[in-house]
């Protein structure tokens, strides 16, 4: 593989990966490297260095900023870039390797979006389990962490595209092994809030049952 096609394939694996985990710090770290010259997009992507799409992409993270290290906020705005996340990772994977065959393009594209459902199911579940803890420092220390991330991940998918292919590689071996686990968590926990409610509700039931099966108070009135 020539170092120009491992270059391009990291670009594609790095901005997939990085759109399931935060999208906008992605499109925000390609627009503004591409503006300045740091970074020569693919014809497809170069459409991020506009300053439009700049200024809209650094409003979103700066929106996604305090929403994801806000406690249940950041799970009620996961589940809602479920649909956008997603979707651009593979788009923004097809579009990293646009010049190459239309065969190509598609592979980029469907693994590409598994990549992004993969990073994004990863944070999304995990961040559904940290909420389960009142304090907000996890959710603090799982952001920050997040951020970094994504920054340090496409600094080496551009500057060391070997080193990210491999470390790409350990992630998606760690990431088949966490996310059934995670699921496994997940669906313990909704079935004991189930349980709970369903327990308030059958105790209100029998409350109501009882009260309906019950005599009435007969009040028998002494004659004098």
């Amino acid at each position: 593989m020539g170092l120009e096609m491992t270059a391009t394939i990291a670009l594609a694996g790095g901005a997939a990966w990085a759109s399931g985990i935060n999208l906008y710090a992605a499109l925000l770290m390609f627009g503004i490297l591409g503006s300045t010259g740091s970074l020569e997009l693919p014809p497809d992507l170069q459409i991020l260095a506009h300053p439009l799409v700049i200024t809209a992409a650094g409003f979103m993270y700066m929106v996604e900023f305090f929403a994801d290290k806000t406690p249940g906020v950041d799970s009620a705005w996961d589940v809602a870039h479920t649909f956008v996340r997603i979707p651009a990772g593979a788009v923004m994977a097809a579009a990293a390797v646009g010049e190459l065959d239309p065969a190509v393009q598609m592979a980029a594209f469907v693994i590409g979006g598994s990549l992004a459902a993969g990073s994004h199911a990863a944070k999304s579940g995990s961040r559904a389990l940290i909420n389960t803890s009142p304090e907000p420092v996890t959710n603090w220390a799982a952001s920050f962490t997040e951020d970094a991330m994504v920054i340090g991940g496409l600094w080496a998918a551009i500057n060391h595209p070997t080193l990210f292919l491999v470390l790409l590689g350990i992630f998606v071996l760690i990431l088949a092994w966490l996310l059934p686990r995670i699921f496994t968590l997940l669906a313990a926990m909704f079935r004991k809030v189930r349980g709970f409610f369903r327990g308030e509700r059958d105790v209100a039931d029998e409350q109501s049952a009882n009260s309906q099966s019950s005599p009435p108070h007969l009040i028998i009135e002494e004659k004098p």
